[in-house]
């Protein structure tokens, strides 16, 4: 953990020293700024470097209550990484489907239609329940088959 960590909050410092930089850049007296600091973009700066701090503090208070992971240890093994990480079918199609039904979702929320949201939340269910029962074979199978 302390390596996300150091990558979250690495990048929330960067924010914070590109708020300061930018509020100094824009408040220089040039022919776009005409000497006035540009709020909107030293906000942005700021809130992002804050949301960026928020799972970076989590994940550094986080990695020093549980022992090190291997990741975390410079003279830790390959091996010791090494196991399954899960079952992912190299066939698949619902995962295209499901992020067709995520666009058609997304376009009726763009455009407020009502109708083609509910269309899509069909659409995502159906094809969330094919992939998660591609490989289903049923829970009452006799033995003798």
């Amino acid at each position: 953990m302390k390596v996300e960590a150091r990558v979250f909050l690495g990048v929330a410092v960067f924010m914070w020293l590109s708020a300061i930089g930018y509020g100094v850049w824009t408040s220089l007296p040039n022919s776009f700024s005409h000497g006035q600091i540009e709020p909107v973009g030293v906000a942005a700066l700021i809130l992002s470097g804050g949301l960026l701090g928020i799972p970076g503090s989590f994940f550094f208070f986080v990695s020093r209550r549980i022992d090190p992971r291997p990741e975390d240890r410079n003279e830790a093994e390959i091996a010791e990484m090494a196991g399954d990480f899960g079952f992912f079918s190299p066939g698949s199609y619902w995962p295209v489907g499901i992020a067709l039904s995520a666009m058609v979702a997304g376009f009726a929320l763009a455009f407020v239609q009502v109708w083609l949201l509910i269309v899509a939340v069909v659409m995502l269910m159906f094809t969330i329940g094919g992939l998660l029962f591609e490989y289903y074979t049923g829970g009452k199978r006799s033995p003798i088959a």
